[in-house]
């Protein structure tokens, strides 16, 4: 039987996908087919939503050398991408590419009080510093850069107060506050994209522990 008029599909490429910036997210592995995805817009939007991205995914580059992927025809089988918003390019370190969990380390994502603007910022912790509040406040304090001046507080999204680093919870969504009130706002619902599994609500009770 001859196979004239029929043209063979593409072979599935099998990628790795890293968060722009974040150096504990432990990567997620995407199969590529032509069939699957027919534009490069189309991968995009798959990975926005499977790595939880704080905004949406515009560009995809190569980890070492920040080569901008321009179609699906330039991903390589077997290779590792950065993706990223519209965002300056951060150089992937491959010695950091395993689990944050696996590192014995603690990550949650931090809002700014009031602030409906900016996307939340990744906060990887050594376990050890949960247990010291006024390092984590500091080190807060230099990431969030609050309007306002030092983060004094730390509160999840019903407004309650985190009151030690004991009550935080790996993976779960908080918000910087300083010395001014708490702004009950929809941070979750306008800044992290819809369809992610990060939008559940979580509200943990005081007194639950350091969750993995």
């Amino acid at each position: 039987m001859s196979s004239c008029g029929f043209a063979l599909a593409p072979p599935a490429k099998k990628v790795v996908v890293y968060r722009n910036g974040d150096p504990f997210f432990p990567g997620r592995k995407f199969v590529v087919t032509q069939r699957r995805f027919l534009t490069l817009e189309a991968f995009l939007s798959e990975v926005t939503k499977s790595i939880h991205a704080p905004v949406a995914v515009r560009n995809l580059y190569t980890p070492q050398h920040g080569h901008r992927v321009l179609g699906l025809g330039d991903l390589q089988d077997g290779c590792q991408y950065v993706a990223a918003g519209f965002e300056k390019f951060k150089k992937l370190n491959c010695r950091s590419t395993g689990s944050w969990l696996a590192l014995g380390c603690f990550c949650c994502s931090v809002f700014r009080n009031g602030d409906l603007l900016s996307p939340p910022f990744p906060l990887p912790l050594p376990r050890s510093t949960l247990l010291q509040w006024d390092t984590l406040l500091a080190t807060l304090t230099r990431k969030a850069d609050l309007r306002s001046g030092a983060v004094t507080k730390l509160c999840r999204l019903d407004g309650a107060q985190v009151c030690a680093g004991e009550e935080l919870v790996s993976g779960r969504y908080y918000v910087a506050v300083g010395d001014e009130e708490y702004q009950k706002l929809p941070y979750l619902e306008l800044l992290v994209p819809p369809g992610s599994a990060h939008r559940r609500l979580w509200y943990v009770g005081c007194g639950q522990g350091v969750k993995g």
